[in-house]
């Protein structure tokens, strides 16, 4: 499916992005590539194996596109939002850490 609106700013983004994700699934799987990309991150810069940080984008998008493929059955915003999809990621991981979104 493509996606033809045009967003001017995140606020405007963010509804939409959320009706995106609403298989509690593939909301969860999100929640576990956000957490894993922070993990790994932080191992990355403790053990200053940098080699670790080529992983994060196979990490993060891995868990997310999976979700959109086999849970959600949609094609992720990533490929016409880059941005605002990324900032969306990390707006709803706090909003399912702080409970305004279920998980």
């Amino acid at each position: 499916m493509s996606h033809n609106r045009k967003f001017s700013c995140f606020s405007e983004f963010y509804p939409f992005y959320l009706e995106e994700h609403s298989d509690p699934t593939c909301r969860r799987l999100h929640y576990m590539g956000s957490f894993l990309v922070l993990a790994v991150t932080l191992y990355a810069l403790a053990s200053q194996t940098w080699l670790y940080l080529l992983l994060l984008p196979v990490i993060g998008y891995g868990f997310a596109w999976f979700g959109h493929f086999v849970f959600e059955k949609n094609r992720p915003a990533t490929f016409q939002y880059p941005l605002y999809s990324l900032l969306g990621d990390w707006v709803m991981l706090k909003d399912m850490l702080t409970g305004r979104i279920r998980f």
